[in-house]
């Protein structure tokens, strides 16, 4: 990639994990009329804002129907509301993944199961699922991790043969493809949250559920709205779960740049890529893979630091002032609050070490070359590396990234 070598002369005092108002700025005057708009309607709960948003995210995520919510996690809860999952009722789902996934069915009293992930993708291993199949198994909830798909041609296929309800958490992904499908496409009805870290964040919460069946839309929209219908008329006993209007006007504002801004992703993961290659870093640590058939949309850029060092890692970048997260240091099936399903430790192996060994580093769209090599040389200087070199320190030996998938858009 030209511009990915490193630059000596440039000077970068701290690196944001994320920083929205770089986002924001160049569309200040846009953002703020159609907020001024939607004060002046004074229609603030699923205004006609929301209703073009409702289309034009179906339209983008290539569903027939989009229904519109207050969360991502409340799209969660609704999807399986509307296939009357509750007590009694099993749902797979990985463990490694953020707890809205898991708390939405142990809210409606349904049992959730926790299956191991794939270490690669840090998505549900298909593998694993038919062993975790009950006669009390209801749904699949793939979670589309970090902005990559699942394997939804395997888990589709494990759920037809056994009957099963597939729910797509793309809080994360939207935008992401899986044989040139787009993730929200791909299953039952897809759930994609709309929180300010997200690749379509609005300023504040919002969610979005996607779907090809009618019937489901329209259970849907029932559901949101205290399953109310005409007004003061209950059919089922639904939610509050509306989306604002301001948040749609924001999002509207927003959703014609996302196509850019996923490039703008994908060219940083490529960039980071090659400057790790270029001194060494990937022979200590673990680069991001990106399965066959997927185009990912790179919400966050995760490595593996192997050997017990990432916390130290970490800490050095944080005295470094360069921003990290860690995504997720416990996973759900060793939560004190779902003690009670009796897993122990051990118990899911590849998500406890990923667990252990993941960290995520700044990954956004308008990040810059110089804050991506300040990155590199904060983490090359921690392993005793010099940047653009190639290192002679022994260190284990990972996948070999010319061995590793195209990052390229599927197709």
């Amino acid at each position: 990639m030209s511009g990915s070598g490193f630059n000596k002369g440039a000077k970068v005092s701290s690196v944001p994990l994320l920083d929205v108002g770089r986002q924001h700025e160049p569309l200040r005057e846009e953002l703020l009329a159609a907020m001024q708009s939607v004060c002046d309607s004074g229609r603030f709960v699923l205004g006609p804002e929301c209703e073009q948003l409702e289309q034009a995210i179906a339209d983008y995520c290539q569903a027939r129907f989009a229904v519109a919510c207050a969360s991502g996690s409340d799209a969660l809860l609704l999807a399986l509301m509307a296939y009357d999952i509750g007590p009694d009722d099993e749902v797979l789902l990985p463990s490694y993944t953020f707890f809205a996934t898991a708390s939405a069915v142990w809210r409606l009293g349904a049992k959730p199961v926790f299956v191991d992930i794939e270490p690669d993708t840090f998505n549900i291993d298909p593998a694993r699922l038919a062993a975790c199949i009950t006669r009390d198994t209801r749904a699949i909830i793939p979670v589309h991790l970090y902005g990559q798909c699942a394997d939804m041609s395997k888990i589709n296929e494990i759920a037809r043969r056994h009957k099963l309800v597939v729910i797509e958490d793309a809080a994360q992904a939207i935008g992401a493809e899986f044989n040139n499908r787009r993730a929200g496409a791909l299953a039952d009805v897809g759930c994609i949250s709309f929180y300010p870290t997200k690749n379509l964040g609005g300023m504040g919460d919002g969610g979005m559920l996607t779907t090809d069946k009618p019937e489901l839309a329209e259970k849907l929209r029932l559901l949101r709205g205290h399953g109310m219908q005409p007004r003061y008329y209950h059919k089922v006993v639904g939610i509050n779960s509306r989306l604002d209007t301001l948040q749609a006007a924001v999002l509207g504002v927003k959703l014609p740049h996302l196509e850019r801004w996923t490039e703008m992703r994908q060219a940083n993961a490529e960039r980071y890529d090659e400057l790790f290659s270029a001194c060494g870093l990937d022979s200590v640590l673990e680069l991001p893979q990106v399965a066959p058939q997927r185009r990912h949309a790179w919400n966050q850029y995760i490595v593996r630091v192997p050997e017990g060092r990432r916390d130290a890692l970490r800490e050095h970048l944080t005295g470094a002032r360069v921003g990290t997260e860690i995504y997720y240091p416990v996973p759900l099936h060793l939560q004190e609050c779902f003690r009670a399903l009796g897993y122990k430790p051990g118990s899911l192996r590849e998500s406890e070490r990923a667990a252990a060994e993941t960290l995520a580093l700044p990954i956004f769209p308008e990040l810059t070359v110089a804050e991506q090599q300040a990155v590199v040389t904060q983490i090359a200087a921690f392993y005793g590396m010099k940047t653009g070199e190639r290192s002679v320190v022994s260190a284990p030996k990972f996948m070999n990234r010319s061995n590793a998938p195209s990052k390229g858009v599927a197709g």
